[in-house]
């Protein structure tokens, strides 16, 4: 099948280059970057990998969502919010990893979904797709005596925080323990604070070095601890992730999904 990667040149987006290029039921129909960009021109595969592909990187995103069955976009909400309706214009598959989407900027995901799927999730690592719906399993069958926090950390080049991956984690708890996620969010603070309120979840967010994802999520009760967690050592688990999800959109009608409905975990 055809893909298009927007944002070709960041750091994911080599990685997705190289994964698409690598994958046997896929071939690279696209690749763009920002109409500056001093990439724009040059071949994508020689910018991922040093290996050309023959493809060349384009400022022009419309004409190269118009050639693609999907598109993958791994970029900034401003730049997503424009991609996504393209790609419901075009007709393509609109897969997402952008982070930093709020309440009313995610609508526009549903309004897309309308007319093509899309597939948007926080992290398309497989293994925090299955932390996050045993995270959910779990927050179902503790009470509210454990409390629930949750830690990540990132390189220290990342701009958004809480991560797109950990608020998806106290999405995940919220729903499973049939609570208000908005109303019952805490942030990390500091200086002398209230007691622990009952029912909440607590968010920390680290920063440093060039580390690529960490994510824990503590259930503390009385007289024990429980940790799930996971660590991420290779960017392309993400862009791997994201290219089964872009070959599974092809499956499906027009909708919104997650990496959860990609890997059939939805019931779990």
């Amino acid at each position: 099948m055809r893909i298009a990667v927007l944002g070709a040149t960041g750091r994911m987006g080599r990685h997705l280059v190289q994964e698409v290029v690598r994958h046997q039921n896929a071939q690279i129909s696209g690749a763009t970057a920002r109409a500056a960009s001093t990439f724009i021109g040059q071949d994508s595969g020689v910018i991922a990998s040093g290996l050309a592909n023959g493809v060349t990187i384009e400022a022009d995103t419309a004409a190269v969502i118009a050639r693609a069955q999907a598109v993958i976009d791994f970029t900034t909400v401003e730049a997503s919010l424009t991609h996504m309706r393209l790609a419901a214009q075009a007709g393509a598959a609109y897969i997402c990893g952008t982070t930093g989407f709020d309440e009313a900027t995610s609508h526009n995901l549903d309004l897309a979904a309308r007319h093509i799927p899309v597939i948007y999730a926080a992290n398309f690592s497989i293994g925090v797709t299955i932390l996050t719906a045993i995270t959910q399993k779990v927050a179902a069958i503790l009470d509210d005596s454990y409390d629930i926090e949750i830690l990540e950390m990132h390189h220290r080049h990342k701009v958004d925080a809480p991560s797109g991956t950990a608020l998806a984690l106290g999405k995940a708890a919220a729903y499973g323990r049939q609570i208000d996620h908005t109303a019952q969010k805490r942030w990390l603070s500091a200086g002398i604070t209230a007691a622990r309120e009952t029912g909440t979840i607590g968010y920390a967010a680290l920063r440093g070095g060039n580390v690529i994802g960490e994510h824990n999520v503590i259930f503390a009760g009385k007289d024990e601890r429980i940790e799930l967690g996971h660590k991420a050592s290779d960017r392309n688990l993400f862009a791997a992730g994201a290219v089964r999800a872009a070959i599974w959109s092809q499956q499906v009608k027009a909708g919104r999904y997650d990496m959860r409905d990609v890997l059939g975990l939805k019931t779990l």
